[in-house]
């Protein structure tokens, strides 16, 4: 298992919008997020910021996430969250979320 983290904003006029929207994600959305390997998942808010964490328990994450992006009901649900959400300009290339590095864990 890996842990995952990312950050990107949320554009302050979305903040309702973005909460009821998650208070009832799209079910085929959370099958395709379970199909791949993905465990644990949560996103947090604080001032305009969302940071999300997650478990991966599979065993190539780049394909998992390449079948995820392929899901047309996730297409769908990003293209209605993408105009809520800032992208921070230094992330990596090609990427939506900006990655974290762990420094630090404990069980």
């Amino acid at each position: 298992m890996k842990r995952y983290a990312q950050i990107i904003r949320l554009r302050p006029e979305f903040e309702a919008e973005y909460r009821k929207a998650h208070a009832a994600v799209w079910p085929e959305v959370l099958k395709t997020i379970h199909d791949c390997n993905i465990r644990n998942y949560s996103i947090f808010l604080r001032e305009g910021v969302l940071f999300a964490y997650y478990e991966y328990i599979g065993e190539d994450h780049a394909a998992d996430m390449a079948k995820m992006a392929a899901d047309p009901k996730t297409q769908e649900w990003w293209k209605w969250m993408d105009p809520m959400q800032e992208p921070f300009e230094n992330r990596e290339p090609g990427a939506w979320w900006a990655g974290l590095e762990e420094v630090f864990h404990t069980d």
